[in-house]
């Protein structure tokens, strides 16, 4: 006879693998390294940077 399978816990790790799979795509497609986030991060204090210097001053 063979071994009962518990249902429940069939059930939670099948999920698990759709969760971590759904998760794995998604780093894929929406992903960024840490140097695309540090050269973004970089070229948007440089262009509030240049922003703030050519501000004209209201009277």
């Amino acid at each position: 006879m063979a071994d009962p399978v518990n249902l429940n816990r069939f059930r939670k790790e099948k999920a698990r693998a759709a969760k971590k799979a759904r998760a794995q795509e998604n780093s894929v497609k929406f992903g960024r390294t840490k140097a695309e986030r540090a050269r973004d991060e970089s070229e948007a204090a440089k262009a509030k940077a240049h922003l703030d210097g050519n501000k004209r001053d209201e009277p």
